[in-house]
Formats: C-alpha cells, sequence, structure tokens
C-alpha cells in the first residue's frame, strides 16, 4: 500500500467517528473566535494591549500599530480567516491562511516570553492543523502521493461511530498538558506583563537578580535578550 493509500485509510477511518466532526466544528468556532474581535480591532485602528512599550511584545505591538495600511491589513486577514473557518464548504481555505498567521503569533510568544499568547497559540496552531488533516481530502492532491482513486470516498452519516475516541482524547489532553507546563515550567523567569506581576516570581527583597531583570525589562526597557543575559551573567 502507498503512503498515500495508508494516509486516505487513516482519513477515511477518523471521518467515520462521530465525536470527531463533533471535535471539529469545536476547533472552527474556538479559533473564529480567537480571530475575529482582535481582527476588528485592528480593521477599526484600536491598539488591542495595554502594554508598555518598556515590555518585549507592548514594544513589537507598537510599533506594529504604527505600520500603516499593513496593521488594518493582518486584521482584515484575521476576519477573512476566521469566517471562513464558520462556512462548512471554505472551512480548508481559512485554515490554510489562518495557519502562517497563527504560527508567526505562536513563534513571537515564544520569542518575547509573552505569557498572553504562550499557551493559547501553539494550543491554536494544534487546532488548524487538525482542521487541515480532517480536510485532507480538499487538497491531498498537491502532495507528490500516489492514490488508488483520485477522490477519497467520505463516509456517508449512516456509517459514522458512537466509539469514542479515548486515545485521540488522551492525546488532546495530553498536548494541553505539555503546552501549559513547557509555559509554566521551562522558563526560569518571565517578563510578565506588569513590573509588578514580573516581581511576584522574585524570592522576595533578597533576590535582587530577579528584580533587578524586573526593572531591566519595565524600567530601563532594555531588550529581554539584554535582560536576561545580564540575568543569567549575575546569578
Amino acid at each position: 500500500m502507498s503512503i498515500g493509500d495508508k494516509l486516505d485509510s487513516i482519513h477515511l477511518r477518523a471521518r467515520k467517528i462521530k465525536w470527531l466532526h463533533y471535535f471539529a466544528i469545536f476547533c472552527r468556532i474556538s479559533l473564529a473566535i480567537g480571530f475575529i474581535p482582535p481582527g476588528i480591532q485592528k480593521i477599526l485602528g484600536q491598539r488591542f494591549t495595554e502594554l508598555s512599550v518598556h515590555h518585549p511584545m507592548g514594544n513589537f505591538l507598537e510599533a506594529f500599530h504604527h505600520t500603516g495600511y499593513y496593521y488594518p491589513f493582518v486584521g482584515y486577514m484575521q476576519v477573512l480567516a476566521g469566517i471562513l473557518l464558520l462556512i462548512p464548504r471554505t472551512v480548508t481555505l481559512g485554515a490554510f491562511i489562518y495557519l502562517p498567521i497563527i504560527l508567526n503569533i505562536c513563534v513571537l510568544s515564544f520569542a518575547v516570553r509573552f505569557e498572553g499568547s504562550i499557551v493559547t497559540s501553539p494550543l491554536m496552531v494544534c487546532a488548524v492543523v487538525f482542521l487541515l488533516c480532517w480536510n485532507f481530502h480538499r487538497f491531498k492532491n498537491i502532495f507528490p502521493f500516489k492514490y488508488s482513486t483520485a477522490n477519497t470516498v467520505l463516509p456517508d452519516r449512516s456509517e459514522w461511530t458512537n466509539k469514542f475516541p479515548t486515545a485521540f482524547f488522551a492525546s488532546v489532553f495530553a498536548t494541553i498538558v505539555l503546552v501549559i507546563s513547557h509555559a509554566t515550567v521551562f522558563y526560569d523567569i518571565m517578563p510578565r506583563n506588569t513590573k509588578a506581576d514580573c516581581m511576584s516570581q522574585c524570592d522576595g527583597e533578597n533576590d535582587i537578580h530577579c528584580l533587578n531583570f524586573c526593572d531591566c525589562i519595565h524600567e530601563r526597557g532594555k531588550p529581554l535578550k539584554d535582560c536576561l543575559e545580564e540575568y543569567e551573567k549575575n546569578k
């Protein structure tokens, strides 16, 4: 059996599971909610965060806000992607528009250690990838795989099974736990949204290196990289 036929077989089996249909709908609605409101704010020219310009993400977003028509353009694309996800016939196109935007947000969140999206953005990336896999039959021919048939015949509703996909949802839960653990345990120190929040990580007034890091970010407004290097060196 060729790789293409194996992928077809996996996709067909997944499409027979009723619970995965519900999960796909949940992902579509959740992703649309995650993009449409902030997209409208960009279209209206509103800055959608109160972060200080000294904060690494706040500094980026302030510059982003002043990029002229590029700022509302991203907003229009977010709204478009969200709306397309809500329409069954255009889910695949919406997912293809959505993926590069949310992947960029995800990488940015990790790069500046922004707790506002360091958990949600990677989960949203996973949700979009799931939707693309769910709609694999609509774009599978772009891959250099050989298929026995030109198009996958999707199972009829009468073929759907009520069997709960325990392994799949266990992996979903494990992914959520892994992402949350990474955001809360992996990083030794985070800039947080405010200086007070940042200082809450410090072990009292004696933790001078942590306090200096928070001052470096929120008072002196130095780049995150420089503040982290100073923190690691002194520690």
